[in-house]
């Protein structure tokens, strides 16, 4: 606008002072310019794109394919269109990428009347994640520079990349069990293959728990005490702060601690026993941004990187609140614990010791609190000491990798009583259940 004003401007002087060349110069630029708006603007709003994927759902290491149509919808021939397929920047420039692409997605078109042009590229997820695909990113303009136009299309895909499931040999109910047997201060659950007692009959007991021998020897109606069962599940808690990850061992450690939550409540639940998740991160999915709010803010004039920006998951972390699983048992639970660790990412809202905090309310008191930390803080220690104190029984996994960073982070657990296994790689996740327990003397 500003440059049709000039000019406009230069060719009414040019009038006024009877410089005709200098003003058929004038009507010749206005002219280009009017026409290069009119062109870039026809070209803009005749271009229609598609995108088709295989799946939305993957797990690590694998691949999903996409195919992109591009298609002139006008009767006009467009000269050149440029179309990018948005990707996250982040989780391709990391060290080591999470994603990579194979093939190109960002093509230069050059479309006939009613033409259309494919283009197909594949990702492969490196790591789990919850990524997301698009939308796509539409320019073209004159052939002179002059206008170029902006447009985003196609709903973005978003991709949910599941975390691996390690097993754990030797994860049972005997003792070698990481998290230890605990006394039950409810019973709520009994072991009807074990019998501690018999007692009187009482209304309400069921014919399965009389004791036939004992009513046949006294003549008056018994039932079978049984003992309380010493495994109430577990509830994991994991810390996800962004302090407690050093960039320098990122992302490896935090994929390391979402896959040992990931199997141990596996672990758990293949036992039938309840399992919970609690964790301080913050999840992806409150990033995505609302379809009306892209379509509201995109702009045909605004440079590509703007509007970029503006299609992209927003990157403001203002979460206060844990992301909680409830505790229950069977495949669907886990399938939620899963999910949740999928999409899980580091935040900045709270700390380990406030998020004890805030979840102990939500912390089944007959069920083992695991606790996967990266480091240990002495607030940590402290709200995981307070923990037990009040009856919790509480165990630690920690994401140590050497052996400075292990003998810091244990001692203020071990003097606090709580229970430690340490790990430092996937290889020695697969052999949890034989490390040695580092237990408080």
């Amino acid at each position: 606008m500003r440059w049709f004003v000039v000019i406009v401007g230069i060719l009414l002087l040019a009038v006024v002072l009877d410089l005709g060349l200098i003003a058929c110069a004038m009507l010749a630029v206005l002219g280009l310019m009017l026409v290069s708006r009119f062109v870039s603007r026809a070209w803009i709003e005749n271009l229609e794109v598609t995108r088709e994927c295989n799946r939305v759902e993957a797990e690590v290491g694998q691949t999903i394919a996409f195919v992109v149509t591009i298609e002139n919808r006008g009767g006009i021939p467009i000269a050149w269109a440029l179309v990018e397929d948005m990707l996250p920047r982040g989780a391709i420039v990391s060290r080591p990428p999470r994603i990579e692409v194979k093939g190109s997605r960002i093509a230069v078109a050059m479309l006939r009347p009613f033409g259309r042009k494919t283009l197909n590229y594949q990702i492969h997820f490196a790591m789990r994640g919850y990524y997301q695909v698009g939308p796509m990113v539409l320019e073209t303009g004159d052939l002179f520079g002059l206008h170029r136009r902006f447009r985003v299309v196609t709903d973005p895909v978003y991709i949910i990349v599941y975390p691996k499931v390690v097993p754990l040999p030797g994860y049972d109910i005997a003792s070698r069990r990481p998290i230890g047997e605990i006394r039950l201060t409810h019973r709520l659950f009994e072991d009807p293959t074990r019998i501690s007692g018999v007692r009187a009959y009482q209304p309400g007991d069921s014919l399965n728990r009389i004791h036939w021998r004992a009513t046949a020897r006294t003549g008056v109606l018994h039932s079978k005490v049984y003992d309380a069962s010493t495994i109430a599940g577990a509830s994991i808690v994991l810390d996800f702060h962004r302090e407690s990850y050093p960039a320098r061992n990122e992302p490896g450690r935090s994929e390391l601690a979402v896959t040992a939550a990931v199997a141990l409540a596996n672990a758990v639940a293949l036992m039938g026993q309840p399992v919970g998740l609690v964790t301080n991160g913050r999840d992806a999915a409150d990033r995505i941004r609302r379809r009306d709010e892209i379509a509201r803010r995109d702009s045909g004039r605004a440079g590509r990187d703007a509007v970029r920006r503006r299609a992209s998951m927003r990157e403001d972390d203002d979460r206060l609140r844990p992301l909680v699983v409830p505790r229950g048992r069977g495949t669907e639970v886990f399938a939620r614990i899963r999910e949740t660790l999928a999409r899980v990412e580091l935040s900045d809202g709270l700390t380990f010791d406030r998020l004890l905090i805030e979840a102990e309310p939500r912390l089944p008191r007959d069920a083992t609190v695991v606790a996967v930390l990266a480091t240990v803080s002495p607030e940590a220690a402290v709200s995981l000491g307070r923990l037990r104190r009040q009856g919790f029984a509480v165990s630690a996994v920690l994401l140590a990798f050497d052996e400075v960073e292990r003998i810091d982070a244990t001692a203020p657990l071990i003097a606090e009583g709580i229970p430690v296994r340490a790990l430092s790689d996937e290889e020695e996740l697969y052999r949890f259940c034989e490390l040695s327990l580092v237990t408080p003397l």
